[in-house]
C-alpha cells in the first residue's frame, strides 16, 4: 500500500493526492469522487479497497481519514450530468473537481484506474490503485461511505425503490422495483435504455 507513494515522497514530493470513485455502475443516483492527501509515512490501519471492507469498518475509517488527512474533498456528480455527458466523462469531471477543491495543491495525483482526461497537474493512473496506494485506498473509503449515505437519504425520499438495500446497483430487487413503480427522478435514463425497450415503457 505504500511503495508507489514512498518512492514519490523520497524524491522530494510532499503533497500526493489519491483519487477514487464510487458508483459508476448503479442505475440511479450520483457517482461520487473523493481526493485525499495524507502525510509522508502516515499509517492508518485498515485502509484498503473500500469494497473489501465491511460497512462498519468503512464508517470508522471514514472518520479517522477525515480527522488525520492533510486535506480531502468529496464531489457528487448527479444523474442528470451522467445522462448529459456519459458516465466516463462524469467520472473524469468528478476527479478533476475533487482535486481542484483540495485546500492544498498536490504535486502528484494518483488516480485509480487506467485513464483520466483534463488533469493539469502531474498525475499517474494506477490500475487497482485502491489496493496499492494508501491515499487512493483512503479516497475509495470516503467516496463509498459518502455515496452510500446519500442513497440512504434517497431511500427516505423514494422508499418504494429499496435504495437502502441495493444503493442503486442493478440487482434483481432493483429491477423488480422499477417494474412495479416505474422510473424515479434520480434514475439514470442513459443506463435504462435497454430496460425501457425490453419493457416497452
Amino acid at each position: 500500500m505504500y511503495e508507489i507513494e514512498q518512492e514519490l515522497f523520497d524524491s522530494g514530493i510532499h503533497y500526493i493526492a489519491g483519487v477514487d470513485e464510487a458508483g459508476r455502475g448503479p442505475l440511479a443516483g450520483p457517482v461520487c469522487v473523493a481526493s485525499v492527501v495524507l502525510k509522508d509515512g502516515q499509517y492508518i490501519e485498515g485502509i484498503n479497497d473500500s469494497k473489501k471492507l465491511s460497512e462498519k469498518k468503512r464508517e470508522l475509517l471514514y472518520d479517522k481519514i477525515i480527522e488525520e488527512a492533510i486535506a480531502y474533498s468529496i464531489v457528487l456528480v448527479d444523474e442528470k450530468t451522467i445522462d448529459d455527458i456519459n458516465i466516463l466523462n462524469a467520472t473524469f469531471k468528478g476527479m478533476n473537481d475533487a482535486v481542484d477543491k483540495l485546500s492544498v495543491t498536490p504535486e502528484m495525483v494518483l488516480i485509480d484506474g487506467n485513464a483520466i482526461k483534463g488533469m493539469s497537474l502531474p498525475h499517474q493512473c494506477v490500475i487497482k490503485g485502491d489496493a496499492k496506494c494508501n491515499s487512493i485506498g483512503a479516497a475509495s473509503i470516503l467516496a463509498k461511505v459518502t455515496r452510500d449515505r446519500y442513497m440512504m437519504k434517497m431511500h427516505q425520499k423514494y422508499p418504494l425503490y429499496a435504495f437502502d438495500k441495493h444503493k442503486g446497483y442493478p440487482t434483481k430487487l432493483h429491477y423488480e422495483c422499477l417494474s412495479n413503480f416505474g422510473i424515479s427522478p434520480i434514475h439514470r435514463m442513459s443506463f435504462l435504455k435497454k430496460w425501457i425497450v425490453e419493457k416497452g415503457k
